[in-house]
């Protein structure tokens, strides 16, 4: 199971670190995902990390701004985002895949297995 949280109402340029806690599966053998869904918009992602740490991806919309880590002692994988602008408004998920190749980055939605249920990030202007 993946819970997230740390979601809330922030100004534009403040900062929000979401967590994604999991229980129930062999946390380091996972490559690790945040997606997020604005109203209308598809759902898009906008970290990733493979699940040797070796290798992480962001799209253009994250790069800079935001960076995903873990920590295997504690089941959790993090969110941290700074330089929040309205555009990043949506649902933020969390999502896990197990996976052999322990050096590859998951950038499709079809690639996870398991989500969290979401949090709510609000940007204002």
């Amino acid at each position: 199971q993946l819970q997230a949280s740390g979601g809330g109402l922030v100004q534009t340029g403040g900062s929000l670190r979401l967590s994604c806690a999991t229980s129930g599966f062999a946390f380091d053998d996972y490559a690790i995902g945040w997606f997020r869904q604005a109203p209308g918009k598809e759902r898009e992602e906008v970290a990733c990390i493979a699940s040797s740490d070796a290798k992480t991806y962001y799209p253009a919309s994250a790069k800079g701004r935001f960076t995903i880590s873990r920590d295997n002692a504690k089941n959790t994988f993090y969110l941290q985002m700074n330089s929040l602008k309205p555009e990043d408004t949506a649902v933020y998920y969390c999502a896990a895949d197990r996976t052999q190749y322990r050096d590859v980055v998951h950038t499709l939605e079809s690639e996870y297995d398991y989500w969290g249920q979401g949090t709510e990030v609000t940007v204002s202007s």
